[in-house]
């Protein structure tokens, strides 16, 4: 799928940093001025790791992690990692690495809109493997319920075009369709609600591919079938402190023939064996900071 990620650069951001007196402040004394730029990420171990419902880590563990500078102007900067399938998938690399900027709008108290663009990049595979994906996204809540529409679409470009006719030829890199571009539409939905007296909140993933029908250079792609649904059903739990583990159900309706043509490209050791794009349970933990 979209299997992605892009070389990070994050320059290093001064804060001002508040003194706190040693006793309690006056009942008149201001609250301290927010900080007009925060630094957030997490970590994460998956016991597979799904991107719009296709393994990339060919229903193995992955190691993720991801670091996000945000101004109070609503301006955001980024990147997020994970490991891929450990052989070398996308021209020899084994690591996705996102470079994302954006800005975040507040429409509401309950209202946000969010737009940006993501840079999919694979260190140290071949040439024709990164590309680029604009989106939108619009989150709002109701009571203990955060809703959220979103679209992302990756204009024409070779990384996303079908080069291959099948499977084997792309994992012997032989190409049928040099130089072809493709462009693709995703639109999804997400439900989140939490369970009052409980440290759980129940989630829904709900999503549509549409566009590319094939695998690019390297066997990049965002839709790799042309058209398919993807979806998801689980909970987070909270842990402890900034700790979270979730269970999820992934799946999609990529059919064992379509997925037959993405097994040697995205199977470890490009063995060409299980479906990494049928339903799956998934467990991870996540460290946020």
């Amino acid at each position: 799928m979209s299997f992605r990620l892009a070389a990070a650069v994050i320059a290093a951001v001064a804060c001002p940093v508040a003194a706190h007196a040693q006793s309690a402040p006056p009942d008149n004394a201001a609250a301290a001025p927010r900080p007009a730029v925060t630094v957030s990420g997490a970590a994460t171990i998956a016991s597979d790791y799904r991107f719009r419902g296709v393994s990339q880590s060919d229903r193995h563990m992955a190691v993720q992690g991801g670091i996000t500078i945000a101004h109070d102007s609503g301006l955001y900067v980024g990147t997020w990692a994970s490991n891929l399938a450990g052989w070398g998938t996308f021209g020899g690399a084994n690591m996705e690495l996102d470079l994302i900027a954006g800005y975040k709008a507040q429409l509401a108290d309950d209202a946000t809109l969010d737009v940006g663009l993501t840079w999919y990049m694979y260190p140290g595979g071949a040439a024709k493997t990164d590309f680029a994906e604009p989106y939108a996204k619009l989150t709002g809540t109701a009571g203990p319920a955060t809703l959220t529409a979103g679209v992302a679409y990756a204009p024409k470009q070779q990384a996303i075009g079908k080069w291959y006719d099948t499977g084997a030829a792309a994992a012997a890199g032989v190409y049928d369709h040099p130089g072809a571009s493709a462009d693709n539409l995703y639109l999804w939905g997400d439900a989140a609600a939490a369970i009052a007296g409980s440290p759980i909140t129940a989630k829904a993933h709900i999503g549509h591919s549409r566009g590319q029908d094939g695998l690019g250079p390297n066997a990049t792609a965002v839709a790799p079938t042309g058209r398919y649904w993807d979806w998801s059903l689980g909970a987070d739990a909270a842990v402890a402190r900034n700790l979270t583990a979730s269970l999820n159900y992934v799946g999609t309706d990529i059919s064992d023939r379509d997925a037959a043509y993405l097994r040697p490209s995205f199977s470890r050791g490009q063995d060409g064996t299980g479906n990494i794009a049928g339903g799956a349970v998934v467990a991870s933990l996540t460290a946020a900071f």
